[in-house]
């Protein structure tokens, strides 16, 4: 198997389309606390698939409304804005990413474990002071280039895959072993061209090697994140692999147990009510 060079991925990269402009809205909106959320509910209410999915998640026995929701601003009045904001930003950035590729990769399993990891972002944000939709954002986002590697490069996925369970490694040995690089960069480069923030970029770059928490606070988080999301078995796979994580970065969270077993709480319900998006 060649090594995949980094121009040969840009190449690719730049050839997917733009994010929507909704997309592109709902993101911005997570770094705006003066949005109009009136104007963003008419922008959502503009794509009427997006629009039929954030309305049967908010209809859903989860949420347990006495009514029937049949509008955006009627859910936002009813669930809050935050729920969905990020109820419309998870599904509409499900279906801005190409599905097919590998026989060896799990598009359910992915995006299982990439919500998951933003339940469990948006969990930790409070206690370690980051902003809590960057934080569900870069979770979300975390493990993009393992897609673009499944979707775009499918013979070189199929090829680590392979490599991982012959050799009982983690994906990102194996990514490095046969490509010469890992989906942590693919992922940032695709961050980059689709002009996600700056600390969601880091994060998704670093997410595998955070630095000190006053420095990277966002790549720590979402490191912490996706081990949460491991161990929680979100993606549901059988041979998932929890990563483990040295006991300088447990010190850097600075969780004591009481505090854990909250974020692990607050995780599986977040998670529970994102759940149906993953389903056609």
């Amino acid at each position: 198997m060649n090594t995949l060079l980094l121009p040969d991925v840009l190449k690719s990269i730049h050839n997917l389309p733009s994010l929507p402009a909704v997309v592109v809205d709902l993101i911005a909106s997570m770094q705006d606390p003066d949005v109009d959320i009136d104007v963003l509910a008419r922008k959502i209410s503009l794509d009427q698939a997006l629009t039929a999915k954030t309305l049967r998640i908010a209809n859903s026995s989860f949420y347990g409304l006495q009514r029937q929701v049949t509008t955006v601003g009627e859910a936002i009045a009813i669930l809050g804005f935050q729920s969905v904001q990020t109820l419309a930003t998870t599904a509409a950035l499900m279906a801005s990413v190409p599905a097919g590729g590998s026989g060896a990769f799990n598009l359910e399993s992915f995006w299982r474990h990439a919500v998951g990891t933003a339940a469990c972002a948006r969990a930790l944000a409070r206690p370690l002071k980051v902003n809590a939709e960057q934080a569900y954002l870069s979770g979300l986002l975390h493990d993009i280039g393992r897609l673009v590697l499944a979707t775009r490069f499918p013979e070189h996925y199929t090829a680590v895959a392979a490599h991982r369970v012959r050799t009982d490694c983690t994906m990102l040995a194996a990514e490095r072993a046969l490509l010469g690089l890992d989906h942590a960069a693919i992922g940032e480069a695709l961050a980059r061209h689709w002009k996600f923030p700056e600390s969601t970029q880091q994060a998704v770059a670093r997410h595998h090697t955070p630095g000190l928490l006053d420095t990277d606070p966002m790549a720590l988080l979402i490191h912490a994140a996706d081990a949460m999301a491991h161990a929680l078995d979100f993606s549901m796979e059988e041979d998932d692999q929890v990563p483990s994580l040295a006991d300088a970065t447990w010190n850097q969270l600075g969780l004591d147990e009481p505090a854990l077993a909250k974020v692990f709480r607050e995780a599986d319900v977040q998670f529970k009510a994102a759940s149906g998006l993953l389903t056609p």
